[in-house]
């Protein structure tokens, strides 16, 4: 015989709203209502699937440690129901145990009874049934936007280094043009007061020229060091000052041209013209230095935008895998580098673009690789490749790590499971990667042994 008062507090449950009175019965006769004291933990893995708590009074949280100290993830008030729910395929609580934050009555129901209430409360089970449609909704969304942003945090050191070169390499150049501005104007004053002759200007254009002109091959550090040397020693001898071979070396001029250009200009016209020729070179030199920093700042926010999708929507759409997988790269080359770890990339030719949330692509390239980098040793390998299979296309993500141990390969893509010492794994990462795939109709695999990883992603190609 059911107990009037708890029928009538189960009747009143938000959860509950509408039931007919004889499934409310039917749960008081068959549940048992208990007292859950403050800091008790009332859901944890063993027992999780064990039963289902409807929460009378109180209030139950699961956080999660990430090493930055917990965090709540969720909750659960008078009116809601935790625990255990019929057809949940869930086999742990979701990302931690439940802990009692405020104490209360919890009216439980073992899953024992769950073939019985199905059958004989179908109202309450087609609630439930919402209810655990809409929690694993929230779950999957919670666990994406986790995933985002640790992802973030985990590339925002290297993205601060990658950002940062460029623009102490700007700053310092246009420092130094802004120096050498104030050398080229008085070289400009002592060469046009030397009143040079026409064919004496038409030489010093050509070696002007000569300054913006890219040279066929690069010098070697020697090699330009052995040059910066003989520079240094013509210059001396014909009286100009040796410091302006820092400037000429880069030049594609030869010690004989030199020699031309001393031919047509006397002692102090020719240390004017030299001095003159060697501050545009370095004020050109410099001024290209802040085109090229500038260009790679542009260029590391253009792959940003892009790995986010900034100012894009969230739908499907031919995506160009070359630029993907290129731009995760950019993102973690960083750490790429701070392990000597050699990457190559071997992209099919004419390979067809993927029909696919080009977001969602981003951040599975960027686990995977991520999770590579950290796998392979010191001077390490890493390859990824991309090919057309029928209608889809294949990308395989190779590292040369120790592998992944049979006895958890088949864990890896399960949620919250990771290897990784405490603060540094949220074990969501495989698990969002696969989930990633699947809504972009793809699929992912893995073989594994030691000294070769291969994970596996099959998307389908765009029809163009």
């Amino acid at each position: 015989m059911a107990d009037p008062d708890l029928v009538e507090r189960l009747s009143k449950h938000r959860t509950l709203a509408d039931v007919p009175p004889e499934e409310v019965t039917w749960l008081a006769e068959h549940g048992s209502l208990r007292y859950a004291k403050l800091g008790e933990t009332i859901t944890r893995e063993p027992d999780f699937q064990e039963k289902m708590i409807i929460v009378l009074s109180g209030h139950i949280a699961i956080s999660i440690d990430r090493g930055l100290g917990p965090r709540r993830t969720m909750e659960w008030g008078p009116g809601d129901v935790s625990g255990y729910l019929p057809y949940s395929r869930m086999t742990r609580p979701p990302g931690g145990d439940g802990v009692v934050d405020e104490p209360g009555d919890m009216f439980l129901i073992s899953r024992t009874h769950f073939p019985t209430m199905i059958r004989e409360c179908p109202v309450v089970t087609e609630k439930l049934v919402h209810m655990m449609l809409d929690r694993a909704r929230r779950f999957t969304s919670s666990d994406l936007q986790d995933e985002k942003m640790q992802s973030l945090g985990r590339l925002s050191a290297g993205l601060a280094h990658e950002l940062n070169n460029p623009a102490s390499a700007a700053a310092r150049s246009a420092r130094l043009l802004a120096e050498g501005l104030t050398n080229l104007e008085e070289a400009s004053r002592a060469v046009g007061a030397a009143q040079l002759r026409d064919e004496q200007r038409e030489v010093v254009e050509r070696w002007r020229q000569a300054c913006v002109t890219p040279l066929l091959s690069l010098r070697s550090p020697l090699e330009r060091a052995d040059r910066e040397e003989a520079i240094g020693a013509w210059l001396e001898d014909h009286d100009a000052d040796p410091a302006l071979s820092a400037a000429l070396v880069d030049t594609p001029q030869t010690i004989q041209d030199f020699e031309g250009l001393a031919a047509m200009f006397d002692g102090a016209t020719l240390s004017a013209t030299l001095r003159w020729l060697a501050a545009d070179c370095a004020s050109r030199a410099l001024a290209a230095d802040v085109e090229k920093a500038a260009r790679r700042v542009h260029d590391l926010v253009a792959a940003i935008k892009r790995h986010t999708y900034m100012d894009r929507t969230s739908a499907p759409e031919p995506v160009d895998l070359g630029t993907s997988l290129s731009d995760s790269l950019v993102l973690l080359q960083h750490k790429a580098r701070k392990k000597s770890v050699s990457v190559s990339v071997n992209l099919e030719s004419n390979l067809p673009r993927v029909l696919a949330i080009g977001g969602d692509l981003n951040q599975v390239w960027t686990n995977l690789i991520d999770n590579a980098l950290d796998a392979v040793p010191e001077s390490g390998t890493l390859t990824i490749g991309a090919e057309r299979h029928l209608g889809f296309v294949l990308v395989r993500v190779v590292d040369n790590g120790t592998g992944i141990p049979q006895d958890i390969r088949e864990r890896i893509f399960e949620p919250f499971f990771t290897t990784k010492p405490v603060g540094q794994g949220t074990g969501q990462g495989l698990d969002i990667t696969r989930r990633l795939v699947r809504r972009n109709n793809g699929d992912i695999e893995v073989e594994s042994r030691p000294g070769r990883t291969e994970f596996r992603v099959t998307l389908p190609a765009a029809q163009e």
